[in-house]
């Protein structure tokens, strides 16, 4: 074993919170990401004395919340596997050098939920969780040259969104009166 593994108490304390947004990211519904933390934690209650490298902990979690997430979509027949097409999901960026769209966290939240699953959960373990394109490959079950394109579009796709919310707003704030 490398490294000592923590007790349940403070493997909880030091990844709840980083466990329940990624869940609140992937389901978008806090009841369901909380369902999925809990889950996630009650299945290392019962195989993280199985792990063998204590550095791994997060990755395994992640992991874990991760296909917990999937199988509950296939339960519910909501998940759809999509492949990107820039030509039918957009996102693609113009090349005349437009200036990047200007974000504020209620936007972001918004385009981020937007994206498809697919996309987004490498782009918020990678930004948000900063795992390693290694530990995302691990974590999703992917292939690393997958994680680095599905991460390429999905930045493609997320400033495309951004763009479209920031136009919304422009004419929308034209459009009230003073």
């Amino acid at each position: 074993m490398t490294g000592e593994l923590l007790s349940f108490e403070e493997i909880v304390d030091a990844h709840y919170v980083g466990l329940y947004r990624f869940a609140l990211s992937l389901c978008k519904q806090e009841a369901t990401a909380q369902d999925l933390v809990q889950q996630t934690f009650l299945q290392w209650a019962k195989k993280g004395h199985e792990l063998r490298d204590a550095s791994k902990v997060k990755t395994w979690l992640f992991t874990t919340i991760y296909r917990e997430f999937l199988n509950g979509a296939r339960r519910e027949k909501k998940f759809v596997q999509v492949e990107f097409d820039a030509e039918v999901h957009g996102g693609a960026l113009d090349e005349d050098g437009e200036p990047p769209p200007r974000v504020d966290g209620v936007t972001l939240q918004l385009a981020l939920e937007r994206l498809d699953p697919n996309y987004r959960a490498p782009l918020v373990l990678f930004y948000l969780k900063e795992l390693s394109y290694r530990d995302i490959a691990e974590a999703l079950s992917l292939p690393i040259g997958t994680v680095m394109s599905r991460l390429s579009r999905a930045k493609d796709a997320l400033r495309g969104i951004l763009r479209s919310l920031e136009g919304r707003s422009a004419s929308n704030s034209l459009s009230t009166p003073p």
